[in-house]
């Protein structure tokens, strides 16, 4: 399920909670700065998720800060496993996403919260994904593989 949604306009940006967001097919989500792809890693980094799970168990079991805005992720799930999703067509609201690869933790992650992170969220910092038919997305919507595969 989709607990937050989060763009930011340009890079370093704060980020800003959305209730709803349009997902738009081959780009990114609307207002977000990967939108525009001169600026991603590559092509078809247009979207990245995030498990609450993860940050709430970075929160309690080291004792520190960090709000679910903070790894700079697009969609904050909670309930389903996003490392499974890699190389999978899944839904997320409206809109059809393709799992590409992990989001492991970087330097600037770090730099902006806390050094622990890069340890901590290796192999559990989110996902990276591409827009394959765009959509709405909204807080509460379910995250589900495609069926129709």
């Amino acid at each position: 399920m989709v607990k937050h949604i989060f763009v930011a306009a340009a890079r370093g940006a704060p980020m800003k909670s959305m209730a709803a967001v349009d997902a738009v097919a081959g780009e990114g989500l609307a207002g977000d700065r990967y939108r525009e792809q001169a600026i991603r890693r590559g092509p078809d980094y247009q979207i990245s998720l995030i498990e609450a799970e993860a940050i709430e168990a970075f929160t309690k079991e080291l004792g520190l800060t960090l709000t679910e805005d903070m790894p700079r992720r697009n969609i904050v799930t909670i309930g389903i496993r996003l490392n499974d999703l890699v190389g999978v067509q899944f839904l997320v609201g409206d809109a059809l996403l393709e799992g590409l690869e992990l989001c492991e933790p970087c330097s600037l992650f770090a730099k902006r919260t806390h050094p622990q992170v890069i340890s901590f969220f290796h192999g559990r910092g989110g996902l990276r994904a591409r827009i394959l038919r765009g959509g709405s997305i909204r807080i509460g919507d379910a995250v589900r593989i495609n069926s129709l595969e």
